[in-house]
């Protein structure tokens, strides 16, 4: 393939003798699908980034939204009733740190009866469905990895309870994993080693599949993006969506305050005057302590991967390709010899687009401050902090029967 040689990458079909007619199209037809382009991210792997100017942005904070609350909520439910607002729920990965082979998605939470995360997602967003008088179109991002899984899932538990006209999968885009030394890994020898393209890659994603003509022909204008593993979400908030618009933003994104100075979570901020992302491992201590005049710390307000985006904004930055970021991982594969490779250490690299980077792009944010133990229940580990044990505890402080 034409391809493999542009690269340097013909080891890919080495095995290809040794597969049968079937096994060597899907080969060939996944070879065709991938972008190589990213392997000219590792020319400059070792290159330290270069941020730009540092300074804090004004976050929209609990008591500023609660004095113009109402005016929000009408706002944000006049575009819900309109159509003009979407969902799409980030569900790629697997439930492997919580000791499960399925998607994460599918991992209960219930203690007495079922309940899954999907189902709490659902539940959540119908609350504003309810309010509003009319569904909002759900786009469940999956990955090679669990489309069929999830997908059969939703309606084996009958979507929930949410209708299925109002939900659309769609699959993530996959980008190949590497080696140290550049060279494509294979997982089998009639399967290229992949992975998901990172959280940045969702609109990508939905473009490539094709689904982003769904969000046109519904008329939707914002798109409300959320992660799976937090049980807490609330789904196109009104008031979220309300104050977005009322200050003429092109992004919103909700934060919280950070339990201790240095919580490890990005905090939002500005870059050169744009909004931002700063990482938990970048912040200064001089930055971790500023405070303003009040005594508020200055960079205080951290992501919970929740955020309203406008879809045209998103339509124009598509032309910017946004940049992949290496990452060192531990990637099972094959060796030169065709065995089975399962690496207790990293042995190659991925390559992933974070949301973060999307949000540098936009015009402008608004960082939106909600209460931590009412919207943000992250479940990371099966135990300990951010787990299965600490959201159960948060859904029960929140009327949630589990």
């Amino acid at each position: 393939m034409d391809i493999l040689k542009k690269y340097h990458q013909e080891h890919l079909l080495k095995f290809a003798g040794e597969l049968d007619d079937f096994e060597k199209e899907i080969l060939e037809r996944q070879i065709s699908g991938l972008d190589f382009e990213v392997l000219k991210t590792l020319d400059h792997k070792n290159e330290v980034v270069k941020r730009g100017e540092i300074t804090p942005i004004k976050t929209l904070t609990i008591p500023e939204i609660e004095a113009e609350k109402e005016e929000y909520r009408r706002t944000g439910l006049e575009a819900i009733k309109k159509g003009r607002v979407g969902a799409v729920l980030l569900a790629g990965g697997m439930g492997t740190r919580l000791g499960s082979n399925d998607p994460k998605g599918m991992y209960n939470v219930g203690v007495t009866k079922e309940l899954f995360i999907f189902q709490c997602l659902i539940n959540n967003l119908m609350d504003v469905v309810k309010e509003a008088g009319n569904y909002i179109h759900l786009f469940v991002m999956t990955s090679d990895l669990n489309y069929y899984s999830t997908v059969n899932f939703f309606k084996e538990k009958e979507y929930f309870g949410y209708p299925k006209e109002y939900i659309t999968f769609f699959c993530q885009d996959m980008a190949p994993c590497v080696s140290y030394d550049g060279k494509v890994l294979l997982e089998t020898r009639a399967k290229v080693a992949v992975s998901p393209n990172g959280n940045g890659g969702w609109f990508v994603s939905m473009k490539k599949s094709g689904v982003i003509n769904t969000v046109h022909e519904a008329g939707i204008e914002w798109l409300n993006v959320f992660a799976v593993d937090n049980v807490l979400q609330r789904i196109c908030d009104p008031v979220f969506i309300g104050a977005t618009l009322k200050n003429n933003k092109k992004t919103g994104a909700k934060v919280v305050r950070k339990a201790t100075r240095d919580e490890k979570v990005g905090v939002m901020c500005l870059e050169d005057g744009r909004p931002s992302i700063v990482e938990y491992y970048e912040l200064t201590d001089a930055m971790m302590d500023a405070a303003d005049e009040k005594g508020e710390r200055l960079y205080n307000f951290g992501v919970i991967l929740n955020y309203l985006f406008n879809v045209a904004e998103l339509e124009e930055m598509v032309n910017t390709s946004l940049p992949y970021h290496v990452v060192e991982k531990k990637i099972p594969c094959i060796d030169d010899s065709g065995n089975l490779v399962n690496p207790t250490e990293p042995n190659g690299y991925k390559f992933e687009q974070l949301v973060l980077d999307i949000i540098h792009l936009s015009e402008s944010c608004l960082p939106f401050e909600v209460e931590r133990d009412k919207e943000f229940a992250p479940i990371k580990n099966k135990t300990g902090v951010d787990s299965v044990e600490s959201a159960r505890e948060l859904l029960k402080k929140n009327g949630v029967e589990i």
